[in-house]
Protein backbone atom coordinates (compact mmCIF):
# COMPACT_ATOMS: atom_id res chain seq x y z
CA UNK A 1 0.00 0.00 0.00
CA UNK A 2 1.76 3.50 -0.83
CA UNK A 3 0.59 6.55 0.87
CA UNK A 4 -0.83 9.13 -1.54
CA UNK A 5 1.26 12.38 -2.30
CA UNK A 6 0.00 15.69 -0.45
CA UNK A 7 1.38 18.67 -1.35
CA UNK A 8 1.44 21.15 1.45
CA UNK A 9 1.58 25.11 1.91
CA UNK A 10 4.00 25.34 4.64
CA UNK A 11 3.75 29.32 4.23
CA UNK A 12 0.49 29.08 4.83
CA UNK A 13 0.78 26.46 7.61
CA UNK A 14 2.72 28.62 9.81
CA UNK A 15 0.49 31.92 8.85
CA UNK A 16 -2.71 30.08 9.82
CA UNK A 17 -0.63 28.58 13.33
CA UNK A 18 0.42 32.36 13.85
CA UNK A 19 -2.97 33.65 13.55
CA UNK A 20 -3.51 31.72 16.92
CA UNK A 21 -1.17 34.29 18.60
CA UNK A 22 -3.11 37.28 16.74
CA UNK A 23 -6.52 36.06 17.91
CA UNK A 24 -5.59 35.42 21.38
CA UNK A 25 -4.32 38.17 21.79
CA UNK A 26 -7.64 40.09 21.33
CA UNK A 27 -9.34 37.07 23.18
CA UNK A 28 -7.30 36.53 26.01
CA UNK A 29 -6.65 40.17 26.52
CA UNK A 30 -9.39 43.00 26.05
CA UNK A 31 -12.03 40.54 24.98
CA UNK A 32 -11.62 38.30 27.74
CA UNK A 33 -9.00 39.01 29.90
CA UNK A 34 -10.71 39.91 33.36
CA UNK A 35 -13.54 37.23 32.87
CA UNK A 36 -11.26 34.45 31.90
CA UNK A 37 -9.06 35.29 34.92
CA UNK A 38 -11.57 35.08 37.01
CA UNK A 39 -13.41 32.04 35.55
CA UNK A 40 -10.20 30.16 35.40
CA UNK A 41 -9.41 30.97 39.15
CA UNK A 42 -6.03 33.01 37.53
CA UNK A 43 -4.81 36.24 39.60
CA UNK A 44 -5.14 38.92 36.99
CA UNK A 45 -1.54 40.59 37.91
CA UNK A 46 0.69 37.09 38.76
CA UNK A 47 3.04 36.68 36.35
CA UNK A 48 3.14 33.09 34.90
CA UNK A 49 5.91 31.09 35.85
CA UNK A 50 7.24 29.74 32.54
CA UNK A 51 6.23 32.33 29.91
CA UNK A 52 8.32 30.89 27.21
CA UNK A 53 7.44 27.17 27.61
CA UNK A 54 3.90 28.22 27.34
CA UNK A 55 4.29 30.49 24.66
CA UNK A 56 6.90 27.48 22.74
CA UNK A 57 4.31 24.54 23.57
CA UNK A 58 1.48 26.92 22.31
CA UNK A 59 2.94 27.46 19.10
CA UNK A 60 3.93 23.82 18.74
CA UNK A 61 0.18 22.90 19.26
CA UNK A 62 -0.89 25.50 16.93
CA UNK A 63 1.50 24.23 14.20
CA UNK A 64 0.47 20.73 14.56
CA UNK A 65 -3.03 21.51 14.42
CA UNK A 66 -3.22 23.69 11.50
CA UNK A 67 -0.67 21.05 9.81
CA UNK A 68 -3.60 18.59 10.37
CA UNK A 69 -6.03 20.73 9.39
CA UNK A 70 -4.24 21.54 6.08
CA UNK A 71 -4.14 17.88 5.31
CA UNK A 72 -7.73 17.32 6.45
CA UNK A 73 -9.03 20.25 4.07
CA UNK A 74 -7.03 18.64 0.98
CA UNK A 75 -6.04 20.49 -1.97
CA UNK A 76 -8.99 21.99 -2.96
CA UNK A 77 -10.47 23.29 -0.68
CA UNK A 78 -11.61 26.79 -1.15
CA UNK A 79 -11.95 29.93 1.68
CA UNK A 80 -15.69 29.32 2.35
CA UNK A 81 -14.80 25.71 2.58
CA UNK A 82 -11.99 26.32 4.56
CA UNK A 83 -14.08 28.41 6.68
CA UNK A 84 -17.06 26.12 7.19
CA UNK A 85 -14.91 23.02 8.10
CA UNK A 86 -13.18 24.79 10.59
CA UNK A 87 -16.49 26.03 11.85
CA UNK A 88 -17.92 22.52 11.79
CA UNK A 89 -14.76 21.03 13.32
CA UNK A 90 -14.52 24.39 16.23
CA UNK A 91 -17.84 23.48 17.25
CA UNK A 92 -18.16 19.81 17.08
CA UNK A 93 -15.09 18.33 17.96
CA UNK A 94 -12.82 21.14 19.78
CA UNK A 95 -16.13 22.50 21.62
CA UNK A 96 -18.08 19.77 22.12
CA UNK A 97 -15.10 17.31 23.79
CA UNK A 98 -14.14 20.61 26.24
CA UNK A 99 -17.63 20.89 27.39
CA UNK A 100 -17.16 17.38 28.14
CA UNK A 101 -13.90 18.06 30.28
CA UNK A 102 -15.32 21.15 31.93
CA UNK A 103 -18.52 19.28 32.70
CA UNK A 104 -16.47 16.77 34.94
CA UNK A 105 -14.27 19.36 36.27
CA UNK A 106 -16.96 21.23 37.49
CA UNK A 107 -16.01 24.16 35.35
CA UNK A 108 -18.01 27.20 35.02
CA UNK A 109 -20.22 27.58 31.47
CA UNK A 110 -18.76 30.59 30.79
CA UNK A 111 -14.84 29.22 30.98
CA UNK A 112 -16.14 26.84 28.71
CA UNK A 113 -18.16 29.60 26.00
CA UNK A 114 -14.74 31.44 26.15
CA UNK A 115 -12.33 28.87 25.76
CA UNK A 116 -14.62 26.77 23.09
CA UNK A 117 -14.95 30.07 21.59
CA UNK A 118 -11.41 31.02 21.23
CA UNK A 119 -10.97 27.71 19.33
CA UNK A 120 -14.17 27.98 17.27
CA UNK A 121 -12.51 30.84 15.64
CA UNK A 122 -9.10 29.50 15.33
CA UNK A 123 -10.07 26.33 13.37
CA UNK A 124 -11.94 29.26 11.55
CA UNK A 125 -9.27 31.53 11.09
CA UNK A 126 -7.24 28.17 9.87
CA UNK A 127 -9.75 27.29 7.05
CA UNK A 128 -10.09 30.71 6.02
CA UNK A 129 -6.40 31.01 5.85
CA UNK A 130 -5.37 27.62 4.22
CA UNK A 131 -8.21 27.90 1.58
CA UNK A 132 -7.58 30.74 0.42
CA UNK A 133 -3.81 30.26 0.18
CA UNK A 134 -4.40 27.75 -2.32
Amino acid sequence: MTMPSIDLNWLAILVAALSSFALGALWYGPLFKRTWCREAGIDLHALPAHPARIFATALLCSLFSALMFSVFLGPTASAADGFGAGFVVGVFFVAMSFGINYAFSQRSVMLWMIDSGYHVLQFCLYGLILGAWR
